[in-house]
């Protein structure tokens, strides 16, 4: 491949997520990454025991030797990893060298540290199925963390030196970064490729999601050692979720009314849009919908004084609504290839022809609880099932009608009565009345099944959600 490189390094540490992106990488055919070539330990990984025909003892000798292979024998444009405890003298290198490109990953340090402290008491490096992950806790060290922090910082500030130093410039990305379909395309782009990726790799997997607190055996302890402010955000949890699109054919206007309904999947759209048709005395079939973001543009040339609006509903509510809707009644409304993953993969009990004369109260506990489970895995990028916009967070599905167009007005289904109303007496409705409650979820509804238990499990799953908006405890 021509381009402005003859090969590149990934300059990482250990748990910034460098497997992942190298994973990617080498989904290219443009690229080949030779995994940790330097690592003082082994040779490239610990299975391998040469990188194109250069061993071990040879690269010892002459580690200019292999860079120059890795240059000429790679199968498109070669690189590497390098850690800060790899071979100096190979830093040195490529450091200097302009037709080396340069990538720089980095992670939270926090972060990265109980990690890895994780990896070693458990054994487990890398995570390609979830059902085998070994769950753990790591003890923080403060005077480990302390040296951990200072390794980190002067090998970024010997990485900025040298760029500053020769005139070069890297590729930054975060361990947030990795995620991003875009950011790994503009990567390739950056090494000089015009190939680009329609998906990410899908066989590592996140093994520690969570906020970072949950990952010590003494938060408290950490956190007094980090003291505050709050420098590595230990309270943050960290998002995996992809990013969603601004779903503008989904959205709604009034026949005549100037009001647009821009719903979040899984809300109470059919009560909103009964709602909206109603003002003009119409049926919501005669709404219009099906816009593209040209067609927006023009309706709100045409409709001065127009709002827009959303209505969020309580996490629990909606998430319970989705899994009664969508995956234990197998028809139309049903998602059936991903019911069938989850009866048949993740085990989820839910009757292969839907609920019968067996399927009680509790059985339908059992069966929401286990859904539970699997969304925690789910939005935590632990599973290959894509996140159905239906129990996407309402937090991510608003950021995607933000690229095209903000609400005006944000509503809780609770307080849809009040406001709504009130909305649409600013547009000349001041006769409009409150929209109708949804109905109760078939074949139990929620207040029979839930308690404590299931509040706490909603609310780790959609901690975002609760912080965002506000919400408290469900209220029925």
């Amino acid at each position: 491949m021509v381009g402005p490189f003859d090969y590149f390094v990934v300059f990482a540490e250990m748990r910034t997520g460098s497997n992942f992106l190298e994973a990617n990488l080498n989904a290219f055919d443009s690229f080949e990454c030779h995994g940790e070539a330097f690592n003082p330990h082994f040779i490239g990984n610990p299975n391998r025991d040469h990188i194109l025909g250069v061993t071990r003892s040879m690269r010892e000798a002459a580690p200019a030797e292999l860079i120059a292979r890795i240059k000429s024998h790679s199968q498109g444009l070669g690189g590497f990893r390098f850690f800060h405890d790899h071979d100096a003298r190979a830093f040195e290198i490529c450091l200097a060298d302009p037709r080396c490109a340069k990538i720089v990953l980095t992670r939270n340090p926090a972060e990265s540290y109980v990690s890895w402290k994780i990896a070693q008491q458990t054994g487990q490096w890398k995570l390609t199925n979830v059902k085998r992950r070994k769950p753990g806790k790591a003890r923080f060290d403060a005077a480990e963390f302390d040296r951990h922090v200072t390794e980190l910082q002067a090998f970024q500030m010997r990485i900025l030196h040298g760029l500053q130093t020769t005139g070069q410039t890297a590729f930054y990305l975060a361990y947030e970064d990795l995620g991003d379909l875009d950011v790994i395309n503009g990567l390739a782009r950056f090494l000089g490729s015009r190939e680009q990726l329609d998906r990410l790799d899908g066989a590592l997997k996140i093994q520690n999601p969570g906020a970072l607190t949950e990952k010590v055996t003494n938060p408290k302890e950490m956190e007094r050692a980090l003291s505050r402010p709050d420098r590595f955000n230990l309270t943050r949890t960290p998002n995996f979720e992809p990013r969603r699109g601004p779903a503008v054919p989904a959205h709604a206007a009034g026949l005549h009314a100037p009001l647009l309904y821009m719903p979040v999947p899984g809300g109470p759209v059919t009560e909103v849009r009964g709602w909206l048709a109603g003002l003009d005395d119409v049926t919501p079939e005669d709404l219009r919908t099906g816009f593209n973001q040209k067609d927006l543009r023009r309706w709100k040339r045409q409709s001065p004084g127009h709002r827009s609006f959303t209505v969020l509903r309580h996490p629990v509510a909606r998430v319970h609504t989705v899994f009664c809707t969508r995956i234990l009644h197998p028809g139309p409304n049903a998602l059936p290839e991903i019911r069938k993953t989850l009866r048949n993969f993740y085990k989820l009990p839910i009757p292969a022809r839907g609920p019968g004369e067996s399927y009680d109260r509790d059985a339908h506990r059992a069966a929401f609880v286990a859904f539970l489970d699997f969304l925690r895995m789910n939005l935590s990028g632990q599973t290959g099932v894509r996140v159905d916009a239906g129990w996407a967070t309402q937090e991510a599905v608003l950021q995607g009608m933000a690229q095209v167009l903000l609400p005006d007005m944000i509503v809780r289904d609770a307080e849809m009565e009040a406001y709504l109303p009130a909305l649409a007496m600013q547009v000349g409705y001041p006769a409009a009345g409150p929209p109708g409650t949804p109905g109760p979820d078939v074949p139990f509804p929620l207040a029979e099944i839930y308690d404590q238990d299931i509040e706490d499990r909603v609310a780790a799953i959609y901690h975002r959600d609760y912080v965002m908006f506000g919400f408290g405890p469900w209220r029925g």
